[in-house]
């Protein structure tokens, strides 16, 4: 075999990122970022491209293992506390969302991340393709906050981001904000965002003044945080998937 390998089957293949991502290893992201490692082989020979198609008939290794097969799509709901990091290795050697979860959780990644001071609701699944499938703003779900900030603010100027802006050269698409209460000299604010850009919500309330000192996440488009207590794990049922993710499901080839 040469060393970026076709697929031995005829018949149609998909990437070999996207087949990692399905089993559940990882994303898909990070399933390139394991082939540039060269921590993956395809047919005896070390993969250089996430290009490469593979089928089942293919013998595909991951550190030496084989990959395994697709397992079922899971989704649970994470009330994530502050002061963790989302990803599966830190640098900084700081305590992340994995380290915390249940022993008995299946291997799940998240969708989407959330800053390590930002706790709330965090969707966990066992399918990396639903992860990135569910990240991308043309699925169209809102994630809505809860947003404590140091400063004053009005709700006419609220409604003015349901306009979109542009702050430090970042174009933020339009957002639902609502002014819930003056504490003090804290506001609370409910927010909705479709896009989910890197600090979005920091980002947006920077820009009017104000100074965040608690920023939850509520929900995720129909899956709310409700009473799920801090820390607890609690799994969707598969009507619930089935009736949410149906396109998705249908496209995979079921839950």
């Amino acid at each position: 075999m040469e060393k970026d390998p076709k697929s031995k089957s005829s018949g149609k293949g998909q990437r070999i990122a996207k087949a990692m991502a399905h089993a559940g290893l990882c994303s898909r992201r990070e399933a390139e970022s394991w082939i540039e490692q060269g921590r993956v082989q395809v047919n005896g020979a070390v993969l250089t491209t996430p290009a490469t198609l593979v089928t089942e008939r293919d013998r595909v290794e991951i550190d030496g293992k084989p990959l395994p097969r697709a397992a079922k799509t899971r989704l649970f709901l994470y009330h994530k506390p502050a002061g963790l990091v989302t990803t599966s290795k830190d640098e900084k050697g700081r305590k992340t969302v994995f380290d915390a979860l249940p022993a008995d959780l299946p291997r799940v990644v998240s969708i989407g991340r959330l800053d390590m001071n930002t706790e709330g609701l965090l969707l966990l699944t066992t399918d990396g393709e639903l992860a990135r499938y569910l990240e991308l703003p043309s699925t169209g779900w809102a994630r809505r906050y809860r947003v404590r900030a140091h400063g004053k603010i009005t709700q006419e100027k609220l409604d003015k981001l349901a306009k979109g802006m542009t702050h430090k050269g970042v174009k933020y698409g339009p957002v639902e904000a609502e002014l819930e209460k003056q504490q003090g000299t804290n506001v609370w604010i409910t927010l909705s965002i479709r896009e989910g850009k890197n600090r979005e919500v920091r980002n947006i309330m920077e820009a009017l003044g104000l100074q965040v000192n608690r920023l939850i996440r509520t929900s995720y488009g129909p899956f709310q945080l409700g009473r799920l207590a801090k820390g607890a794990v609690s799994e969707v049922k598969d009507k619930v998937l089935k009736d949410q993710l149906a396109g998705y499901l249908k496209q995979k080839g079921g839950v």
